[in-house]
This record gives structure tokens, C-alpha cells and sequence, in this order.
């Protein structure tokens, strides 16, 4: 059988005493058992890898799916290249040091899927995540306070930064902050991602999303064309390199506002990463633009769910302002958790806050919030001095 004739419903997959096809495998994230409180599906990812059953990242832990046998060549490549376009699947062929960044949507399905294929020593592998095509309300994600969300929907321009480490729902929150102002706002937004994730249907707003290596080459070329196409907003999937960096700030100085995604661990991560990207002698100069530019860091966490089904997510907001702009031009960034600090009134918050919250509702466990705080110390100075009904120690 040749790749083109594979079949995403060819069931060819061992568990235990039936055979899955990946269409299987896929609905199988939303049945009861793997759907949270929330409505959304517990299992975030599927990993599949010759020699090894097909693993699941369920409520963020990796495990082998029950019963399911190892994964060969022949299964990887009739499980995988149905997904892809016949070019992916040509250049993987062609290639083995080559890594293939696809969507897939299945019919029927409420989830739209991103797919990375590549190969290690042993084949074809392949990292397949699920992502609801429904779009979540702002109110439902856990954003904190409505003061922070409402003013960054409303902003006419601006950067705005969601910063975490990979798969702690960045892409998610800027989604429900862009379909909101597709519901409010007659502005024109254009999107560029690698690949895209949420499909927005026009409202109010007029959106055109574009992809890294499909309809744009990449992200910097995407923001050359986008800022010439009379945008109001531009969303620019993730910034990885000093030239995005320098075209998302200039997009900004000319009166757009902008969003994006940084893979750091914290808010000041993410503003001390942009300005290491810079060469040498750009610094001082990127540092005068961001502290003009920059409107709000957002930094989140997903933590497990204290009853064991789910995540939910934790954030420390960073608001522009005239401490945090000198703090950026002279690179004082220990005296950052002291500006929070003083400007809690006015939407700034440690992770801790955000934790010791949830903590507080009983939704997450005092050992969790432990493990996912950037400053365990503050942390368990912040659980001291409050009651903490509900929660599990």
C-alpha cells in the first residue's frame, strides 16, 4: 500500500482486543473519561513513537495508553500521513533530518489538531495536540480581574506579551482576548501563526489568519506585509527571533496594537529574552522601544486540579507604567516584584497571588501551588496569612 492510499479510518492499531484507526485514537480525548469539569478534554497531547505504545499527556503527565501495543514503522507512517498534505509527506520521505509543523481538522469533530512529524533514530515520530475549536470566554479561561482583560480589549495599540512554557494555554487566552473583540469591535485583525490553531469567523471584526508556510513565509515577512495592510491589530503567533522582535516593536510605534507569545518562565522572562535576542549595540535602543511600547506581560500557568480531573490556570499580570518604563530602559529588573507589589490596586499580581487564590477556592492543593510558584517562599508567606477553606494540604 502506498502513503497515499492510507486511510485516517484504517483501523490498524492493537489495544488491547480491538484495532484503532487515528480517527479512533482522536475521539477517543472526548469521551466522558478524558473530558474535564471544564468541558474540555483532559488528554492536551498524543505522542507516538516506533517501538513504544502511543502516549498520551493526560492532565499533564505522559502515560502509555491501557493495553496498547508498540508502535512500528508501518503503524507510525498509516496513523500519521493520512493527516498531512501529499507535499508534507513528500519532504519527510525525501528528508529525514526535516520536521513537518501541519493542522488537521476531522470531520465532525469539535477539536482542530496540530501535528509535529519528524524523525528520530528509530523512524517516524510524532506529536499530535488537541485543540477545542470552540474559542472559551475570557470569564471562563480564569483571567484575573476584570480590569486587567477589559483594558487590554480595549487598547488601539500597544504590545500585549503572554509568556509560559509550552502547553500552559498561551495560545488559548490571546484567543479568548481576540474573540472578544471579534464580538465588540469593528477592527481589522490579522493573524500570523505556525500553524493556526483557533478559527475565528469574522463578526464585528474583520479577520484574516495566515500561515507560516502556507500563506506567508514566516513571521517577519508575515509583519512586513501586515503592517501595509491597514491592520488595527496584529497577532504574531510567537516571537523566536530579534528580527520579529524588532518588527513587532515597530508595528507598534506605528499605531497598531500588537499580541504575541514568548516561551519563558516568568513576566520578566519574557522582557529580558526580547532584549537578549538583540545584537549588542541594538540593546539599548530595543530597550527605549519596549518601554514605550510594552502594555502588559500576562505570564500563566496550567496547575492540576486538586480533584484530579483537569488543570486550571494560574497568571501574574505585569502592567505598563512609569516604574516598570525606567525599570526596562536600566535593566533593574530585581526591583519588578516590588512594583507589583505597589500596584496591585491597579491589575499588577504575582503568580503567588493568583495560586494562594486557588488555593483558597479549594481548587488546587497546597503541594501544587508550591510546585508551580516562581517564589515558594513568598508563597508560603502568602498561605500563612490567609484562610484556606476547602484546601487540600
Amino acid at each position: 500500500m502506498t502513503p497515499t492510499a492510507y486511510s485516517p479510518d484504517d483501523k490498524i492499531y492493537q489495544i488491547a482486543q480491538e484495532r484503532y484507526s487515528i480517527h479512533d485514537l482522536l475521539l477517543m480525548a472526548n469521551s466522558p473519561e478524558y473530558v474535564g469539569t471544564d468541558g474540555f478534554p483532559r488528554i492536551s497531547d498524543f505522542h507516538f513513537k516506533v517501538g513504544m505504545p502511543v502516549r498520551v499527556r493526560l492532565d499533564h503527565q505522559l502515560l502509555n495508553l491501557a493495553e496498547a501495543a508498540p508502535l512500528t514503522q508501518e503503524a507510525v507512517e498509516r496513523l500519521i500521513l493520512p493527516l498531512l498534505a501529499p507535499e508534507a509527506v513528500a519532504r519527510l520521505r525525501e528528508r529525514r533530518d526535516m520536521d513537518v509543523d501541519a493542522s488537521y481538522q476531522m470531520p465532525g469533530s469539535n477539536c482542530n489538531y496540530r501535528l509535529n512529524v519528524f524523525h528520530d533514530r528509530d523512524g517516524m515520530a510524532a506529536v499530535l495536540r488537541i485543540l477545542t475549536l470552540h474559542i472559551p470566554t475570557i470569564e471562563s479561561i480564569g483571567f484575573p480581574q476584570d480590569i486587567v482583560w477589559r483594558e487590554i480589549v480595549g487598547l488601539k495599540q500597544g504590545l500585549v506579551l503572554v509568556t509560559g512554557v509550552t502547553g500552559s494555554g498561551k495560545s488559548t487566552t490571546i484567543a479568548s482576548l481576540l474573540q472578544h473583540i471579534n464580538q465588540t469591535r469593528p477592527a481589522r485583525v490579522i493573524t500570523l501563526e505556525d500553524p493556526v490553531e483557533y478559527v475565528f469567523s469574522s463578526q464585528q471584526a474583520l479577520f484574516s489568519q495566515r500561515e507560516v508556510g502556507t500563506t506567508v513565509h514566516s513571521f517577519a515577512s508575515g509583519l512586513r506585509s501586515a503592517v501595509r495592510e491597514n491592520p488595527d491589530i496584529i497577532y504574531v503567533g510567537e516571537i523566536r527571533d530579534h528580527e520579529t522582535a524588532a518588527l513587532a516593536l515597530s508595528a507598534v510605534e506605528t499605531g497598531h496594537l500588537v499580541f504575541s507569545t514568548l516561551h519563558t518562565r516568568d513576566t520578566v522572562g519574557a522582557l529580558t529574552r526580547i532584549l537578549d535576542m538583540m545584537p549588542g549595540d541594538r540593546i539599548r535602543e530595543v530597550s527605549m522601544q519596549l518601554s514605550f511600547a510594552l502594555s502588559y506581560v500576562i505570564g500563566q500557568k496550567l496547575v492540576p486540579l486538586s480533584s484530579g480531573h483537569g488543570r486550571c490556570a494560574a497568571f501574574e499580570v505585569l502592567r505598563t507604567n512609569s516604574g516598570l518604563e525606567n525599570i526596562i530602559r536600566t535593566g533593574n529588573w530585581s526591583q519588578i516584584p516590588s512594583i507589583i507589589e505597589t500596584n496591585l490596586r491597579d491589575g499588577m499580581r504575582q503568580m503567588e497571588r493568583s495560586l494562594v487564590e486557588l488555593v483558597v477556592k479549594g481548587r488546587i492543593s497546597e503541594e501544587s501551588a508550591l510546585m508551580y510558584a516562581n517564589d515558594p517562599d513568598l508563597l508560603r508567606r502568602l498561605l500563612e496569612s490567609v484562610p484556606r477553606k476547602g484546601a487540600k494540604r
